[in-house]
């Protein structure tokens, strides 16, 4: 997967979050994020990046 757009959704998701009126709606996209966060740490492992630089 393209990690720029992993990047994207990621970023996405946490304004949304930030954005989000109700509890429960912050709580989906900040779940959604953490989702995201794992495909790009996944992505960045399997690249062989180094594990200390790898965002979680």
């Amino acid at each position: 997967m393209d990690l720029n757009y992993l990047f994207h959704r990621h970023q996405v998701s946490m304004m949304m979050a930030a954005a989000a009126r109700g509890s429960e709606a912050r709580m989906a996209h900040v779940q959604l994020a953490g989702r995201y966060a794992r495909q790009i740490a996944s992505a960045q492992a399997g690249m062989g990046a180094d594990r200390t630089f790898v965002a979680a």
